[in-house]
């Protein structure tokens, strides 16, 4: 059976090639759309979550129809490109009075998974407004966490999926290529962290992480259908110090090379220097992670 390209790890083969045209040819007038949401139903091609892998099933497809193994219904409907057309998170007023008390006096405090909810806009205009990376519209699996004191927002965390390729970690956890390709899903990105810069409150940011690392993982798998268990996070050492991190009991692993994840020529930094600091959340977790079991 001759293999036409791999793709997302997948071997692409011939058989798979005349499946589709079949799939095609059985459903005329289809959309490329609904065409995809049938081959993930035939193929078991689904996310943890049950839901379909249907936009990379679609690139997949195109891919074939581009190297002439299939042949595509036309474009039915060409929708907006949203990265482009996105405003920015608008500004949002909130209570701005210093905050200057200590964790005690600062009261019980509530951790909310706000992505998908009424305050979703407020996380995204805090953000916008006092994060010094701005805001960023996570891709893929994420979610956005706010700590509040009574019905003040105090601070915000931004989670999204890990990066594919990271030396210092991939090397901490011991894991082959192809138990990152299937594992990687149990590692969660900590893209932004902001305590709001009128609160004042030595150890709050120590206290959250430790809040936050205990119940990420139930919240990850009420929306994604799988947990986590490692988490990880980049510092810019010529801000940042990182010492929350450190007090928080996240291992320091070394610095990034500088060349990002789309580099693939190796042609040196591209940009600054992070530390990369990692916290696991289950104590097997390099037995889990390493598993290249189905």
């Amino acid at each position: 059976m001759e293999t036409l390209l791999r793709y997302r790890g997948r071997a692409v083969t011939s058989e798979d090639a005349a499946f589709i045209r079949e799939l095609i040819a059985q459903n005329p007038g289809e959309s490329r759309r609904r065409l995809s949401v049938r081959l993930c139903a035939a193929w078991g091609w689904n996310q943890a979550n049950g839901a379909p892998c249907d936009m990379v099933c679609r690139s997949l497809m195109l891919t074939l129809a581009r190297a002439g193994h299939i042949e595509l219904p036309p474009v039915k409907k060409r929708p907006p490109n949203n990265v482009v057309r996105r405003a920015r998170p608008k500004v949002v007023e909130v209570d701005a009075t210093p905050c200057c008390v200590s964790l005690k006096e600062l009261g019980e405090l509530a951790i909310r998974q706000v992505r998908r909810t009424s305050e979703e806009s407020l996380f995204n205009g805090l953000m916008q407004a006092h994060h010094y990376l701005t805001y960023t519209q996570p891709v893929g699996e994420h979610l956005k966490l706010m700590a509040f004191a009574g019905s003040r927002p105090v601070a915000l965390f931004a989670w999204s999926s890990a990066p594919r390729h990271l030396g210092p970690r991939d090397r901490f956890i011991g894991w082959s290529i192809q138990a990152r390709k299937r594992n990687i899903r149990f590692l969660a990105y900590n893209s932004r962290f902001l305590i709001l810069p009128w609160v004042r409150v030595p150890h709050l940011a120590s206290h959250l992480l430790g809040r936050v690392a205990r119940t990420l993982s139930a919240e990850w798998e009420k929306v994604y259908g799988h947990p986590i268990h490692l988490l990880e996070t980049f510092v810019d050492p010529s801000r940042f110090k990182g010492t929350c991190y450190r007090a928080a009991n996240w291992i320091p692993l070394g610095l990034t090379t500088g060349r990002g994840k789309d580099d693939r020529n190796h042609l040196g930094a591209n940009r600054s220097l992070k530390d990369v600091l990692v916290h696991p959340l289950v104590e097997d977790f390099r037995e889990r992670l390493s598993s290249e079991a189905t």
